[in-house]
């Protein structure tokens, strides 16, 4: 049950508009005009990609785009109606084809590299216990001090998580949907408020199923019933549960105490004063993505404060900047000052805008003086970050999370930022009441934690095992199954071997994307970054030769498809807006196509990039090409010749995926993101006369984007199919759909691979590393 209650007063800020992009792994400078490149090492400098403005940018434009498109959005609560169609295709499954869930997916790796952790909580009753959000990978436990972690979720739960808290008793409240706005990442959104008495054994729904995304949640120190939670609503769309919501009762009713001044306005950041917790600050953030912007900022963005626990609310503005000028702000109160408050505030344009510091409650302002380490902490995206922390021991003492963490010990005088050790872009803070020298840091590499303090000037520890790594591509050795590489979201290009360390290792600059084992030679292997910036290697990944300047291109997705012919891995095919081919394993290349998709002229769309090439197995001179704009070619003559194939069953959508049937190059399918909508609404497409005409096998599939599509060699009518919820398998060639297996959580799936010696599938989840499963007659 949900009420709303409270006031607002005083002037709201104005709107603002965040164009930015953002790589949030720190690492070596790549070399784009030598051709030998040493392997880089973790924790050095980012890089800027050399196509960076040639394609769909940044990760949530590729994201938004394709999601959305040919809608212009992402439909209102699609995730969770797809949620609830999976539901019920696994209770079909149970019943018209158990074999099917008989398959056991498990864990494969990687364990060592970690993730984005957006919160972390202590246990206050059990020494050494502690619990991590993973941004797209659920709760995760540890008992020894953060070294090692267990999930703590449910696996059918969403797997997005924003916020976490505990209470004196133990009691935790974790919010579901990711808070930080696209554009570092790729985000989900979320079905509410959980909540979990032993331990993260359990979940039960709490409420606040419609508020998509939380950014804060608070517990009352005097009472542990009472916990507020700052819903900050839907990324994609107005509406919904947005503002500060309290609950008196554990989560049994809700009451919205402080509403946001229009339909995009919510609330993301939470502070108590340390004396008195009926004094409550909100940092309001009026903030939503379009198709062809971002609005980061806006009328309704703020910082409140209440008095009385929440039943009435005044705006503090006296000091702080107003007008557009003004994006997210973080805050946090001294730990030993009650009337002492610190707020760091982000520009329009998500550079840093300054940071103040109120000596009155709130009751007045003053900024303080430039600090350039701490401004460049935020790069220009400081909407990512937006957490200030404070030493429960000394009000002064406090840290401001950007790329790098910064730290002062003199209440915001001066800076000292932390180095190479820590992974970049910092999310969450946490001391142990029990140890309180020990804290604990949550960043886009995992959990690190610190004996001293917090100190930037000491070691801080990485943990070792926490296996919820977000994964865009995998590719498996034909000659050694355990020998796995990937693309991964802010942990760069990662290999299973290499160099005598143990566990995963990165090999390869930026956000990973697409990367590639030569099934004849694994010494021989390729790694890409964003823009189609790709680089070969024939000594395993030690040492990387770019080759992305010898292709022909003019755009390039954020994801260009690199693909092997799969009757000689020497001929290889890339995708910018031209297909090029080498002949010599990426030595050289030759442009065999004009451009294929031409960039649009409105705002909404306009990239015109490949994003996907199908090389014919039984005649190698058939290829399919498809594109961002929802185009399908193909070519009979290798490259001769191209003919757009038009059908008015293919949807005008993005198309993720081709795919050829290994005996028979008639046989072709074609997957689409999006979401569907009227008669134009296939995911999943299937043409038996070489493209000519075409037949929807979506089926009973959810209406959720598909991702990938592998054919079994073996069995090729057996289909799998990995999508935002999973993984999918067709034993009659698309005329129903089933679950594969057990064992896998419903975690988007991003791409499959099959393991044809071992007849094991392999899938690149978003959130919980690699799975894979032995298919035992599917």
């Amino acid at each position: 049950m949900t009420k709303k209650k409270g006031y607002i007063f005083g002037a709201a800020f104005l709107v603002v508009i965040v164009v930015v992009s953002i790589l949030t792994f720190q690492r070596s400078q790549p070399t784009t005009t030598t051709e030998e490149a040493e392997g880089p090492k973790i924790g050095e400098e980012k890089i800027v990609p050399e196509f960076a403005e040639k394609g769909p940018g940044k990760r949530d434009d590729w994201f938004m785009t394709q999601k959305g498109y040919e809608q212009g959005d992402i439909p209102r609560n699609a995730f969770q109606k797809a949620f609830d169609q999976t539901k019920q295709i696994r209770a079909n499954t149970a019943k018209e084809a158990p074999g099917a869930l008989d398959q056991t997916w498990t864990f494969n790796a990687p364990s060592n590299v970690g993730g984005r952790v957006v919160d972390v909580v202590v246990d206050p009753n059990n020494e050494d216990t502690i619990y991590i959000a993973a941004a797209s990978g659920g709760v995760w436990k540890s008992t020894d001090a953060g070294a090692t972690f267990k999930s703590a979720w449910d696996d059918d739960l969403v797997q997005s998580l924003g916020a976490l808290a505990i209470t004196s008793d133990g009691t935790l409240y974790a919010g579901t949907g990711e808070a930080n706005p696209g554009g570092g990442s790729v985000v989900y959104g979320g079905t509410g408020v959980y909540k979990s008495t032993d331990g993260g054994e359990s979940w039960e729904y709490s409420g606040l199923k419609d508020s998509n995304a939380i950014g804060r949640i608070v517990v009352d120190p005097s009472n542990p019933n009472k916990i507020l939670v700052a819903a900050t609503g839907p990324l994609f769309h107005d509406g919904g549960e947005r503002g500060l919501y309290v609950t008196e009762d554990g989560g049994e009713t809700w009451e919205l105490v402080l509403e946001g001044a229009n339909a995009t306005t919510g609330a993301i950041d939470i502070a108590l004063d340390s004396q008195n917790p009926d004094r409550i600050y909100v940092a309001m953030w009026d903030r939503i993505r379009y198709p062809n912007e971002r609005k980061y900022g806006g009328e309704g963005s703020g910082i409140y404060r209440s008095e009385d626990g929440g039943a009435s609310w005044t705006q503090l503005t006296e000091g702080l900047p107003a007008g557009e000028q003004v994006g997210r702000i973080g805050l946090a109160v001294s730990s030993t000052d009650a009337d002492k408050v610190y707020a760091t505030v982000i520009k329009t344009d998500g550079h840093f805008e300054g940071f103040y510091v109120s000596e009155n409650a709130g009751g007045s302002w003053e900024k303080q003086p430039h600090h350039d380490q701490l401004a460049d902490s935020q790069s220009s995206f400081g909407w990512w970050f937006g957490r200030n922390y404070v030493d429960p021991n000394d009000g002064n003492h406090l840290f401001v999370s950007g790329v790098r963490l910064m730290e002062s010990t003199d209440g915001g005088q001066t800076w000292t930022r932390s180095g190479r050790g820590i992974h970049a872009d910092q999310h969450a803070m946490a001391w142990d009441p029990n140890k309180p020298d020990r804290v604990y840091l949550g960043n886009d590499g995992g959990l690190y934690r610190s004996e001293d303090d917090g100190s930037l000037e000491s070691d801080w520890v990485k943990a070792e095992h926490q296996p919820f790594t977000q994964f865009y591509t995998l590719d498996v050795s034909r000659q050694d199954r355990s020998r796995l590489s990937g693309g991964t979201q802010d942990n760069g290009s990662i290999r299973s071997w290499g160099d005598g360390n143990e566990g995963w290792n990165n090999y390869y600059y930026g956000d990973g994307l697409v990367n590639l084992i030569n099934y004849e030679n694994q010494d021989i292997v390729y790694a890409c970054y964003q823009y189609g910036n790709c680089a070969r290697s024939e000594d395993g990944g030690k040492t990387m030769t770019y080759f992305t300047h010898k292709t022909e291109s003019e755009r390039r997705n954020w994801l260009t498809p690199v693909v092997f012919d799969p009757n000689d891995p020497s001929i290889m095919y890339y995708g910018g807006n031209i297909v090029n081919r080498s002949t010599d394993g990426g030595k050289t290349w030759d442009a065999i196509s004009p451009s294929l998709s031409d960039a649009k002229s409105n705002d909404q769309y306009p990239f015109g990039t490949i994003t996907t090439i199908a090389v014919s197995k039984s005649n190698p001179n058939v290829l399919f090409a498809g594109t961002d704009d929802g185009r399908v070619w193909t070519t009979k003559d290798l490259g001769e010749n191209w003919q757009e194939i038009e059908d008015p069953k293919l949807p005008d959508r993005w198309v993720t995926r081709l795919a050829v049937d290994p005996k028979d190059e008639d046989i072709v399918y074609a997957t689409f993101s999006g979401f569907r909508s009227g008669d134009n609404g296939a995911h999943v497409l299937k043409s038996d006369d070489g493209g000519e005409s075409w037949v929807d096998i979506s089926g009973n599939l959810p209406n959720v984007p598909l991702n990938d599509l592998v054919i079994n060699p073996k069995k090729r009518h057996v289909l799998y199919a990995a999508s935002d919820v999973g993984v999918f398998v067709s034993p009659n060639g698309g005329k129903k759909w089933y679950t594969l297996g057990e064992g896998i959580p419903v975690v988007p799936v991003t791409d499959l691979k099959y393991h044809q010696p071992s007849d094991v599938l392999y899938a690149a989840t978003f959130g919980r590393g690699v799975y894979e499963v032995e298919l035992k007659g599917w």
